[in-house]
């Protein structure tokens, strides 16, 4: 019986039980990463000898019985430190230095038995909603020609390729939810202070989380990088630590039904002079429809956003590009890189760094926008994703208008500091899987969780590209 394609609560159970070990686990997984990744680029590092070390160390440990996430293969953006692995974030402009200590979520998720097998990629500095750099380019599994999506474009294209069941990614301005839109993935952007931010945390708009093919998966990789078990099962009291028996799991680890809610779809949520696809808009109305049959109240949300949102995003971004580039050496950045920071700096010389839209948004704007609603519902993206290629080589105003233009609807949220996740809804008539957007207030992560999860019930996805 081949465990790749299995989710990572079947693997982990299995491993738990013995009805299969960790190091089978991961070779097999790796054997799926040589056969396809040659193909899809989602790898800047396979760490083929450690990872089945470290299988083997997990196999032998005392408490496996308890482990959630035992034996499960696992990506790691190249954003947060590994020991003994350099963090490039892309750039050979970054430190070649392997890191002394692991990240707390990548620390949390070994404890919970997860196996560290490979470091994916990202745009340079992980500015932009595309996947290539100087260590490669990263495919849309779905379609080769495709961008997957950025800045954690290798997490998900890995994920989707079927390489891996759970991906790391982080998410400053979109980066979890546009590459899971782009890839048919689901994923959540926890709200702040939830999970332990990534090293740059993007003046405090960057959350570490991650990228799955089920609600189910996601939930309890959420739970474990949280370092609070009552995530993996929205709706239940009772918190559980590691090491507790995986019997007394309530729920299966499941998310649970959630009590009815006050939705509100806006399936054209963008300022004035931005369009959304119609097929995307028309899936947030379906999307809408399913949880309003499930006994939530539907109400439609035909407000925009402010124009002055959409600008400040922008100049956080363009500020974000000054503070990533601050200590390289400009002689061994990419074009795009140098011409972000450059227009980040700029903008800073006559106080434009997103900030005062930021506050202005947080303060009372978001809630005042968002209204008295429980729960949001709006588009991942506009446009479908945009053909790969190398857009690093590229200046300023090819990459801000294809990113503004096909990925604009994610920033907001970031700028709130408040949760979103991306969850599949149908087909594009490209042949692109469509992702809708669920927004909560701060803390209602395990609310978009299970609305999620009812989504998932009434409309299942297709969990990976067909590569063969």
């Amino acid at each position: 019986m081949s465990w790749v394609g299995k989710s990572a609560a079947e693997i982990a159970e299995a491993v738990r039980r013995g009805r299969v070990t960790a190091p089978a686990v991961v070779e097999a997984h790796l054997q799926t990463i040589a056969k396809y990744d040659e193909r899809i680029g989602a790898f800047r590092k396979v760490r083929t000898e450690r990872a089945l070390a470290e299988a083997r160390a997990v196999q032998g440990r005392a408490d496996l019985e308890g482990l959630p996430l035992a034996g499960v293969p696992v990506a790691i953006k190249d954003n947060v430190a590994i020991r003994g692995e350099a963090m490039r974030n892309g750039s050979a402009a970054t430190s070649n230095s392997a890191a002394t200590e692991d990240h707390p979520v990548v620390s949390r998720l070994r404890a919970a038995g997860a196996v560290i097998v490979g470091i994916t990629n990202v745009p340079e500095l992980c500015l932009v909603g595309f996947s290539d750099s100087v260590y490669g380019v990263t495919r849309n599994p779905w379609d080769l020609k495709r961008t997957p999506g950025g800045s954690s474009s290798g997490s998900a294209a890995a994920v989707a390729a079927g390489m891996v069941p759970l991906a790391h990614g982080s998410d400053g301005l979109g980066s979890l939810r546009i590459p899971a839109a782009c890839c048919g993935l689901v994923s959540i952007k926890p709200g702040q202070e939830v999970v332990p931010a990534p090293e740059r945390d993007w003046h405090g708009m960057s959350e570490n989380g991650p990228l799955a093919t089920t609600v189910t998966d996601l939930a309890l990789a959420l739970a474990v990088m949280a370092g609070d078990m009552s995530l993996a099962t929205p709706g239940e009291s009772e918190s559980l630590e590691f090491g507790s028996a995986i019997d007394d799991y309530p729920g299966g680890l499941t998310p649970a039904e959630p009590v009815k809610l006050r939705i509100a779809m806006a399936p054209a949520p963008l300022p004035p002079g931005f369009a959304v696809d119609a097929e995307f808009q028309r899936a947030v109305v379906e999307a809408a429809d399913t949880l309003g049959a499930a006994g939530h109240t539907v109400v439609e949300h035909d407000a925009r956003m402010p124009g002055w949102l959409g600008s400040a995003a922008i100049a956080a971004w363009l500020a974000c590009a000054r503070q990533e580039t601050e200590g390289l050496d400009p002689r061994r950045l990419e074009q795009r890189t140098r011409s972000l920071a450059k227009m980040g700096r700029l903008l800073a010389r006559i106080g434009m760094d997103g900030s005062a839209g930021r506050d202005r948004w947080r303060a009372y704007g978001a809630d005042q926008w968002f209204g008295n609603a429980d729960v949001l519902v709006t588009p991942t993206l506009a446009a479908v994703p945009p053909p790969v290629g190398r857009w690093g080589r590229r200046g300023l105003l090819p990459n801000v208008r294809t990113n503004v233009t096909y990925a604009p609807a994610t920033a907001a949220w970031n700028m709130a500091g408040w949760p979103a996740m991306t969850v599949p809804y149908g087909w594009h008539s490209t042949g692109m899987p469509i992702g809708v957007q669920l927004v909560a207030a701060p803390g209602g992560e395990s609310q978009l969780l299970a609305l999620a999860a009812q989504l998932e019930s009434a409309h299942p996805w297709l969990r990976h590209a067909p590569l063969d």
